[in-house]
């Protein structure tokens, strides 16, 4: 048993450490359209800088945790930090968008490296009981930073810069190596370990990668585009090499049989469908309320606060719904619910109140979500077997990561669409000069940020930037009519796939807080909590 002492500082660094990305992972959507105007950046370089992190973080986090447990978790978790601090101090110094972006993939690197590091140095450094209350303070404490994390970086935004959002990480990162190589002992897997996977990974990562850069290139040069398709096809058959590498591989990194479970492939997909909508969703929304609405950044990061709270205060009160309700009702109403929140922010138009305009959507979707997330958790945990409980939280929260890399991309080819010929029609109705269509042609890759003629002033420059604004807005709209669709779709799947049955969550759920060791399960508690930060 460790001491109390050391046990403090133990909770300490794994819970810095996770914060980094935690916080990096909400406070960037914030900073976007700050960033956006500085580095006189696309809409197409704005999605990169968000998506080339997802995708390293999403196709590397599963091999990550098997590092750790070949080379020692505090190791691995400890190159992780330097690598994400590095990676951060380049984000804030980057002088363009094209280094911004490489910063940012090095970023979610390291990311992938921390991340699991964090949960299993804990678990291999707390015996039993306090197991669970050490997973349970940690999960608590990195709730409450994720819910900070908007409000810290829009006020950093609006009184320093958006480059402070990544030079934060700095001092964080110093105070976790100290304590790491100090106070931290290092664990590995008792028994031998199996061969990396990373052939999986580099297929996964090609995959994904070669479909996000087509997708996105689409809004530059269209869909039928031979590097589009190019790109597209070799991401299809990549992804294809990769399901058949993982199922001869010995030791895949995701485990394809695990999905022979109805109710583990149904609550992936809607992990999958739910979370494309969710992640999409507060991609779009800072460019609404910054750029539209003109609320500062730091109340566009105060907005969701409400979304992040419910999540944190309602997850221990849904998680104990599977044992009452079984696994299938609230994973059918959460989703429903959470369709409503996505309509509700297809309502606003452009000014208005926003205890009447978002914030309804924001909470309506918060419960919806709170309902889903700590019962999905359990339930993806409960349809496999215990000694698989590790890894299949892994893959939902990949699932989930890789569900927000893939929708960021295919609902900005609509939001694209549909602002410029919502911008057409509108600019039509004006009857500005030739040269002054021609100029916001060339700017509409900026969206909501287009730059508008300096010689254009009074009512008709004030016209034009009421043009752009309710361009954005339509597009946004369909964004979240999409999102309610898939709401509903994930409410299906739950309806169609997933055990209704009590009697056998409620036994793994029972396992689960009892199992303790490397390769079972953790808390079932800690888990939901866990889950709930992705």
């Amino acid at each position: 048993m460790i001491q109390r002492k050391q046990s403090t500082w133990i909770l300490l660094a794994t819970i810095l450490g996770s914060s980094m990305v935690f916080i990096d992972s909400s406070v960037v959507n914030v900073a976007l359209p700050r960033l956006q105007t500085d580095l006189a950046a696309s809409v197409t370089s704005v999605q990169w800088v968000v998506e080339v992190y997802i995708l390293f973080l999403a196709a590397l986090m599963l091999v990550g945790g098997s590092l750790g447990d070949l080379w020692g978790r505090k190791r691995v978790f400890a190159v992780g930090i330097v690598l994400f601090a590095l990676s951060s101090v380049w984000c804030g110094l980057a002088p363009n968008v094209s280094q911004l972006i490489a910063a940012r993939a090095v970023q979610g690197i390291g990311g992938a490296l921390l991340t699991p590091g964090s949960l299993a140095i804990i678990r291999s450094s707390f015996p039993g009981e306090q197991r669970s209350r050490a997973v349970g303070r940690w999960s608590s404490f990195t709730a409450i930073t994720s819910a900070l994390g908007p409000l810290l970086g829009g006020w950093l935004v609006q009184h320093a810069s958006w480059r402070w959002i990544f030079f934060i990480n700095v001092p964080l990162a110093l105070v976790v190596l100290s304590i790491l190589y100090w106070r931290v002992p290092e664990s590995r897997h008792e028994r031998e370990s199996s061969p990396l996977d990373w052939l999986g990974a580099l297929l996964a990562a090609l995959g994904l990668g070669a479909i996000v850069y087509g997708l996105i290139e689409s809004n530059n040069l269209g869909l039928g585009h031979p590097v589009v398709l190019v790109s597209l096809v070799s991401g299809g058959i990549a992804l294809v090499a990769f399901v058949l590498v993982e199922l001869h591989s010995e030791a895949p990194m995701m485990p394809l049989r695990l999905f022979h479970s109805w109710t583990f492939s149904g609550t992936n997909l809607l992990t999958l469908l739910l979370y494309a909508a969710s992640l999409a969703t507060f991609f779009f929304l800072p460019f609404n309320l910054i750029g539209v609405q003109g609320y500062s950044p730091t109340a566009a990061g105060a907005a969701v606060l409400p979304y992040t709270l419910l999540l944190f205060l309602l997850s221990r009160w849904s998680g104990g719904l599977v044992n009452r309700y079984g696994a299938k009702l609230p994973l059918v109403i959460g989703p429903l619910i959470a369709s409503l929140g996505f309509l509700i922010f297809a309502i606003p138009d452009t000014g208005g109140s926003y205890w009447t305009t978002f914030f309804p959507a924001i909470v309506i979707l918060g419960l919806g979500m709170a309902i889903t997330v700590a019962p999905l958790t359990t339930t993806v945990l409960g349809a496999v077997d215990e000694r698989y409980a590790g890894i299949a939280s892994g893959i939902n929260n990949a699932v989930s990561r890789i569900a927000g890399l893939l929708s960021i991309a295919i609902l900005s080819i609509f939001v694209v669409r549909v602002f410029n010929s919502t911008l057409d029609i509108r600019i039509a109705m004006l009857h500005v000069s030739p040269a002054v269509r021609h100029t916001l042609g060339a700017q509409r890759t900026m969206l909501v940020d287009a730059q508008i003629p300096a010689s254009m002033q009074g009512m008709t420059r004030r016209a034009v930037q009421q043009a752009i604004n309710e361009s954005f807005v339509a597009g946004f709209r369909l964004a979240m009519e999409i999102a309610a669709g898939l709401a509903l779709a994930s409410a299906l799947c739950s309806l169609l796939l997933v055990s209704p049955c009590r009697e056998r969550f409620r036994a793994s759920t029972m396992d689960m807080q009892h199992q303790d060791g490397h390769g079972k399960a953790a808390p079932m508690k800690a888990y939901r909590r866990y889950n709930s930060n992705k």
